[in-house]
């Protein structure tokens, strides 16, 4: 295993990039790092900078404004950057895929790596999503 994968797994830096959202994907990310769920257990934190990631948590559709900026956030990134994408927008434009000013999910911009879907997601399922992805990450079942 790459040396930079296992070390990922141990204490992830999180960059949350909204690509306009409702808003409430947003919330259920924030109630995910309140004492009640405690996401920073596995070593997850959120950072201000995305140079400073090791994961791109993204919410909402990107647009026409909103997804070359997207792609421009990846490649500032350290690689390797894995990317979540957080609620029913990001995953599949949900009730945006009609919409003249969406033209794709994320994963037409950036490689994705683990989806979260949901209308808000729980945060219990953001975290099993991001406990899914550790073990991913490490070959581990």
């Amino acid at each position: 295993m790459n040396l930079k994968l296992k070390a990922l797994t141990k204490s992830i830096f999180v960059y949350h990039a909204a690509t306009s959202p409702c808003n409430n994907c947003d919330i259920e990310i924030l109630d995910c790092l309140t004492p009640r769920y405690d996401l920073e257990r596995f070593g997850i934190v959120l950072v201000g900078s995305v140079r400073h990631a090791d994961c791109l948590l993204v919410t909402g559709v990107p647009n026409y404004k909103t997804g070359p900026r997207l792609k421009k956030l990846y490649e500032q990134a350290s690689k390797p950057c894995v990317v979540i994408a957080v609620g029913a927008c990001s995953c599949s434009r949900h009730m945006f895929k009609d919409s003249y000013n969406s033209p794709g999910p994320v994963d037409s911009y950036i490689p994705v790596n683990a989806y979260v879907p949901g209308c808000p997601p729980r945060p219990e399922a953001i975290i099993m999503g991001v406990v899914k992805l550790i073990s991913k990450l490490t070959g581990k079942k």
